[in-house]
């Protein structure tokens, strides 16, 4: 039980480290960071139901994961080589477009909560 738990906590450290370095290093998951505190604040603020609030809060919270994804992808293509190569671009593109995809569906979750609240 001793050992899972030292796992458990190297893990925790592990990707709190990946966190940071993102944060530190990445405009684009900084960005992200800041519009999600924005948007978890008006979906704590909105009267909102518990479900709504949930989707919110769970959507910006996965677009920041796919970013980390993003981040991920970038530096080890950069890392095996700086030449221009096909597929280092198609990894690179599809790991944008999976931030750009996410956020959409953040966006949609915002779009329907915000018309179900003018319509009241």
């Amino acid at each position: 039980m001793r050992y899972f738990f030292h796992r458990l906590k190297l893990r925790i450290i592990w990707s709190w480290a990946g966190v940071a370095h993102a944060y530190a290093e990445e405009y684009s998951f900084r960005s992200w960071v800041w519009a999600n505190l924005v948007s978890g604040g008006l979906a704590l603020w909105l009267p909102l139901t518990s479900g709504e609030r949930g989707l919110i809060l769970a959507l910006g919270i996965l677009v920041m994961a796919f970013e980390l994804l993003n981040t991920a992808i970038e530096q080890v293509v950069d890392y095996i080589s700086t030449e221009q190569h096909p597929a280092a671009k198609a990894a690179k593109d599809c790991g944008s477009g999976a931030v750009a995809v996410s956020a959409i569906a953040a966006g949609a979750a915002w779009l329907v909560v915000l018309v179900r609240l003018s319509t009241g």
